[in-house]
């Protein structure tokens, strides 16, 4: 529904009652999408859409369509959209995500909760002015957005490069900065003799860090921080199981230190849900206590230890149902990445005629002419949790697919077969 095209003079009005322009912006390069970030943050520009590099074009319809942008801004230029709602007036910043229903839906993030997540981040591993972030995430997620929001409160702007092992080494030893990464790239870097002594930092996110992989990073002189959150809020702002200044979290269980549902709650939440029309909200996924405060009720579970650090288990969605017993992929997981035959897994449930869904381990061998068998496994995991964890199935590949997140495609994984 493209009106017209025009250069890219979208206006943000955020004090006019009405709400806040909101434009899309696709195939633009990180370093355009960091200055129209900027502009958004203090006010200067419109607030923003980002739409992820690779989604394929159905998809960018759908997103526009869900959205309801008032312009979409590409290499070719601005085009304006009908049918366009704003965003709320404080939004600086909407993050796409899918539903259960696969349907998507927005996050809206105001620019102060996303200055109050970098600045927190930034206090948390002290991180001074003019120091280098190294970005080598997609800008059009959060984890590349939070890359460039904490560049930007020190006083900088990120550095952005496609991860390659090969050349990583070269740019840390001469920025000497900042970086987030997924477990897989430090995985891989590691795996390849890369430098990583001269990194400040590295902020670990988006899927479980192996112990054996943290003591390998900080055996090679990595100061490696594990971090935990989502779009709803504003990324990580759970650092090494204990929240960043102004977050607060609570876990939903039946006994004290049992799994249960994570609450979070503070200045990095979400302002609210940008919905399709059509498509119902989640009236429970942000409320307010008798106090006041803002939780959000995510769908992780997790468990708060003796010393109050939250330990993340796993998604509750993900839970995989096997002959009336429940398993938690991500226990089940982390003791498989200990195992020193794998160098990387992901355990996924699978339908199964006999269980109704089986525990399915999918493995990356540290050695490919020996790989693991299944029954090794099982007895790994057996020694830790009861034996109906154990794996059903074991699938051995190269690699393991991956979402341009950087997270394993769980989807993908949950449909294959051995």
């Amino acid at each position: 529904m493209v009106d017209e095209h025009e250069a890219d003079t979208t206006a943000a009005h955020p004090g006019d009652g009405e709400g806040r322009p909101l434009q899309a912006v696709h195939g633009l390069g990180p370093e355009r999408t960091g200055e129209l970030l900027a502009r958004a943050l203090d006010g200067h520009g419109p607030a923003l859409l980002p739409i992820p590099a690779g989604t394929p074009e159905a998809r960018v319809r759908d997103l526009l369509t869900a959205m309801r942008p008032a312009s979409v801004l590409t290499p070719e230029g601005t085009s304006r959209l009908a049918g366009a709602v704003p965003a709320g007036a404080d939004t600086a910043l909407v993050i796409t995500t899918s539903g259960s229903t696969g349907a998507p839906k927005g996050v809206e993030l105001s620019a102060a909760a996303l200055r109050a997540s970098a600045r927190a981040s930034v206090a948390r591993i002290g991180a001074g002015p003019g120091q280098a972030w190294l970005c080598v995430l997609p800008a059009g997620h959060i984890s590349g957005i939070q890359v460039m929001t904490r560049a930007l409160v020190t006083g900088t702007e990120a550095v952005h490069a496609p991860f390659d092992a090969a050349s990583f080494a070269d740019l840390v030893r001469e920025l000497r900065p900042h970086v987030s990464l997924v477990p897989t790239q430090l995985r891989r870097l590691l795996a390849a003799g890369a430098d990583l002594s001269p990194l400040r930092s590295v902020l670990l996110g988006g899927a479980a860090a192996e112990p054996a992989l943290l003591d390998a990073a900080r055996g090679a002189g990595v100061r490696a921080l594990t971090t935990y959150g989502m779009s709803e809020t504003c990324g990580g702002c759970v650092y090494d199981g204990v929240p960043l200044e102004g977050v607060r979290v609570r876990v939903e269980s039946e006994a004290p230190g049992e799994p249960g549902r994570i609450l979070l709650s503070g200045p990095v939440l979400l302002s609210g849900y940008r919905l399709p029309p059509g498509v119902p909200g989640n009236p429970d996924a942000v409320a307010s206590d008798a106090e006041g405060v803002r939780w959000l009720r995510t769908n992780d579970l997790g468990r708060l230890e003796e010393d109050g650090r939250l330990r993340v288990l796993g998604r509750m969605d993900e839970v995989v149902n096997t002959g009336g017993h429940k398993v938690v992929p991500g226990q089940v997981n982390a003791l498989l990445l200990e195992h020193p035959a794998v160098a990387d897994s992901v355990v996924v449930g699978r339908p199964d005629p006999e269980w109704g869904e089986r525990v399915s381990a999918v493995v990356v061998p540290a050695d490919p002419q020996a790989p693991p068998s299944l029954e090794q496994l099982r007895d790994w995991v057996r020694e830790r949790l009861p034996s109906y964890a154990a794996p059903r199935e074991l699938e051995v590949r190269s690699a393991l697919p991956m979402l341009a997140s950087g997270k394993p495609d769980l989807v993908a994984l949950r449909g294959a077969s051995a």
